[in-house]
């Protein structure tokens, strides 16, 4: 951290334009030397950082960051995230907060989705984020209501490590309810932020803060989405990146479906399990995953009628001819032991088919 850096992620150019200054000169103090001691044309970038110096400013941000011990990250920094290296738009300056690290260590995946989701969607991006973040993939969102904070949830109860993007200073937890989360998501993961500390949750924050979820990521996963869903924003920017897109299917008569089924037309890749993401990066199932497994005549049968399609409660019942006293407890065990997975509504799913 030094003053040369805090003023530079405060002057208000182009992201293009900052990236072209860090590539052309060696760090932050050749570019603020160079503005006020060499340069002498009229040329407006050039003068915005040279008139974005405020000393009383920059002391503020950096009290702020000695207090709630924030680190920063600069493009050319060895902990700089290679992912969003070779993007024009990349941030100059990250701030953050935990283990920035971790980015460059492994693949990323970012789940987003709808603010306003359903138990399907909650249920679907938990399921997953659990299950990816189970074979060491880093779990990328904006921690914010619904989907997001479902997604980053699923990998701290599985001891897993999670980036939440901010569209606000890395100061500032919103929304309020998601305090808890923000601070697990500190101890065990990596909070990051363009935006210099205390700056507010600004609406059009969040558009631009998406570029470096998908940035940041191998392969985006949309969930849920409405019509003008944010997380739709997030994946016209991936497409742009180019990166792949995959999305969970939904009901054809629910509204937070649209924008997802949408993009499903339009040619993303339809999530039809985690294994996909895990086939696509040619990852291999673990031997864990693959071991064979033992089960009871009842198991089995209700196994062999369950899909990844969610069937209700009543048409096991009536397939099976199981007392329905019993079928709870099965269906219970099976639960605890990771095979299928109860949905809103009273409805089952299958979760691993390696089955005899």
């Amino acid at each position: 951290m030094n003053d040369f850096d805090i003023w530079y992620s405060m002057a208000k150019i182009g992201h293009k334009e900052k990236i072209d200054f860090l590539k052309r000169f060696k760090n932050t103090y050749e570019i603020w030397y160079y503005v006020n001691n060499i340069f002498t044309d009229n040329n407006k970038s050039y003068n915005t950082l040279k008139n974005t110096w405020n000393k009383k400013e920059i002391d503020s941000i950096k009290e702020k960051m000695d207090n709630y011990k924030i680190c920063m990250s600069v493009y050319g920094d060895d902990n700089y995230p290679n992912k969003l290296i070779d993007f024009d738009d990349s941030p100059a300056v990250l701030y953050y907060k935990g283990d920035i690290n971790k980015l460059n260590k492994t693949y990323s995946i970012s789940i987003v989705g709808s603010r306003k989701c359903t138990r399907y969607g909650i249920d679907s991006a938990k399921f997953i984020s659990k299950e990816l973040s189970l074979y060491g993939l880093n779990i990328i969102s904006g921690m914010a209501k619904g989907i997001d904070a479902a997604a980053h949830i699923s990998a701290i109860e599985n001891g897993k490590y999670t980036c939440a993007v901010l569209g606000c200073g890395i100061d500032v937890i919103y929304p309020k309810e998601n305090s808890s989360l923000y601070h697990q998501i500190e101890e065990s993961g990596c909070l990051v932020s363009e935006f210099i500390p205390s700056a507010e949750p600004l609406s059009f924050h969040f558009p631009i803060r998406n570029r470096i979820i998908s940035g940041l990521s191998d392969i985006i996963i949309v969930v849920e989405a409405g019509d003008k869903s944010g997380s739709l924003i997030t994946a016209r920017m991936a497409l742009d990146q180019g990166k792949d897109i995959y999305v969970v299917p939904g009901s054809i008569f629910s509204s937070q479906s649209r924008g997802t089924n949408k993009l499903i037309f339009d040619g993303a890749f339809p999530l039809l399990h985690p294994e996909d993401i895990l086939k696509k990066l040619g990852l291999v199932l673990s031997p864990k995953a693959e071991k064979k497994k033992i089960y009871t005549n009842t198991e089995k049968k209700i196994l062999d009628i369950l899909s990844y399609t969610p069937i209700h409660i009543n048409d096991i019942i009536k397939t099976t001819h199981i007392d329905i006293k019993q079928l709870y407890g099965v269906l219970f065990e099976l639960q605890l032991k990771n095979e299928i997975i109860n949905l809103a509504g009273n409805y089952y799913a299958i979760v691993n088919t390696n089955i005899d």
